[in-house]
């Protein structure tokens, strides 16, 4: 928890309890359904919550902004950035049950009330969205073309509606048909432990 603070030291008391509360609960579900590896579990705030808060470094969502995260998996990045923004509707999808299942029972467990959970395919989300996140599902044209049509044509944040993506390794050839508009942010210049090193947040304006 200590990483959270160091680097987002202006959390409510209520941001606190929830953000501690989330060691736990994470815990205790990866023992009954895998959705973070068991030799990752014990970083769960460094990389799988700090990592998924890259995002609020990089834009400060307005109130009423509505997010999607694409393939949540466990609730990343969608369970921390509806923690850090709670006046920001966040929508968790993910194609597999027992994964939506824990998102859910997260949730509920730290009082979220500002994110809905859903098992369902990209392709089949019919919402529209100011911003779409995601964390390393596909490669980005494949995303894009996928979520290209949940994009909403209203703008009311600082920067136009898109999608932000968390990635890491080489990611130039899958930004390249996107390199004129891409910004690409590398994330150990936000958070500076080594295991953000080649670790990269990818903004698309669409």
């Amino acid at each position: 928890m200590d990483i959270i603070l160091k680097y987002f030291s202006k959390l409510s008391d209520i941001q606190k309890q929830q953000f501690e509360a989330l060691y736990g609960l994470y815990h205790d579900w990866n023992s009954k359904i895998n959705v973070i590896s068991r030799k990752d579990i014990d970083s769960i705030y460094e990389h799988h919550i700090l990592h998924s808060l890259a995002i609020a470094k990089a834009i400060n969502f307005r109130p009423e902004t509505k997010v999607l995260d694409f393939g949540t998996g466990g609730g990343f990045p969608g369970i921390p950035l509806a923690i850090m923004f709670p006046e920001v509707k966040f929508k968790l999808i993910d194609g597999t049950g027992k994964k939506i299942l824990v998102v859910k029972e997260v949730a509920k467990a730290i009082g979220l009330t500002n994110c809905e959970a859903e098992q369902i395919r990209g392709e089949n989300e019919k919402g529209k969205y100011d911003f779409v996140v995601s964390r390393a599902v596909m490669q980005l044209p494949d995303l894009i073309r996928i979520i290209k049509k949940n994009i909403s044509k209203t703008q009311q944040n600082s920067m136009p509606n898109g999608i932000f993506c968390l990635k890491g390794g080489d990611v130039s050839a899958e930004i390249n048909p996107f390199r004129h508009i891409a910004e690409v942010t590398d994330i150990s210049k936000m958070f500076h432990e080594e295991w953000f090193k080649n670790k990269y947040l990818i903004y698309v304006p669409l």
